[in-house]
């Protein structure tokens, strides 16, 4: 009797090692929830494929137009504007149950052409243009990695202007930043018709005694020694003591200046290096 006991109770505990088993794969295999993923927003001039498997005659082709509200068979028309993929999935399943057409559609829908939600790069860029934003949190660094980041004559600051709230949003960031902190506020979330300006870097001016005259760029706290360097250094005739640097103050008034080598320029700064008397 024992040894019969022993088998049933071997056999039990097998069968629910088994159970426990087809639970955990099951668990498994359930999809993730559809909030777990960033989901695009769809806008006007998006071209959307959409799928109904049980029914291939209600599969169509759609563009959003501009009210967002499409027209769809034995529906009417269908407000998929502004919703995420899933939302505008999970509508159009709902209205087709509502509507007692289907009783459980599986709704697919794929965009095709990207039109609605787009930003743009302009000024100095590698790639300037317009970029869509195929996710809902498409942030800031995103958009730049798409124009190729900043051109060899761009400037450190990115201003970013849009809508915010209804109202006029302008904010200007630095872009040594932007990869330096994750804070939100710095790497921001860009919208739709956003627009991302980078201006040409600040420059500043040498001539006279140097071996390179002309334009230079502004690095930050640039000193007048590290200017001399830039432009390849003083001539034969150059002298040291000869330097004077032309600054306009806020009143547009042009003033010349003796700095120290470790002197800081400033935007617009023109350097003068005068010829020796000796």
């Amino acid at each position: 009797m024992n040894l019969g006991f022993d088998i049933l109770d071997t056999l039990k505990s097998r069968w629910l090692a088994l159970c426990l088993c087809l639970f955990a794969a099951l668990a498994q295999a359930q999809p993730q929830p559809a909030a777990a993923r960033e989901d695009y927003l769809l806008g006007e001039g998006d071209v959307i494929k959409v799928t109904v498997y049980q029914s291939p005659e209600l599969s169509l082709e759609l563009r959003i137009p501009a009210s967002g509200s499409v027209s769809y068979p034995l529906l009417g028309d269908v407000t998929l504007g502004g919703l995420t993929v899933n939302q505008a999935e999970r509508r159009l399943a709902e209205g087709l149950i509502e509507g007692r057409i289907l009783k459980q559609p599986q709704v697919s829908i794929l965009v095709t052409q990207v039109r609605g939600s787009q930003a743009s790069v302009l000024g100095h860029v590698i790639k300037p243009g317009r970029y869509p934003l195929e996710l809902t949190r498409t942030r800031l660094s995103d958009l730049m990695a798409l124009a190729g980041g900043i051109a060899s004559d761009g400037g450190d600051v990115l201003t970013v202007t849009g809508t915010r709230e209804d109202r006029p949003f302008r904010v200007q960031i630095d872009y040594r930043q932007l990869f330096a902190t994750d804070d939100p506020r710095t790497n921001l979330v860009i919208q739709s018709n956003d627009v991302v300006f980078v201006d040409r870097a600040p420059q500043v001016y040498i001539y006279g005694e140097v071996q390179r005259p002309g334009a230079l760029r502004l690095e930050r706290g640039m000193t007048v020694l590290q200017a001399l360097a830039a432009g390849g250094g003083l001539t034969l005739r150059g002298t040291q003591s000869g330097i004077r640097v032309h600054r306009r103050d806020a009143q547009g008034v042009t003033l010349e200046l003796v700095p120290g080598l470790q002197g800081l320029l400033q935007q617009g700064d023109v350097v003068f290096v005068r010829e020796s008397l000796f």
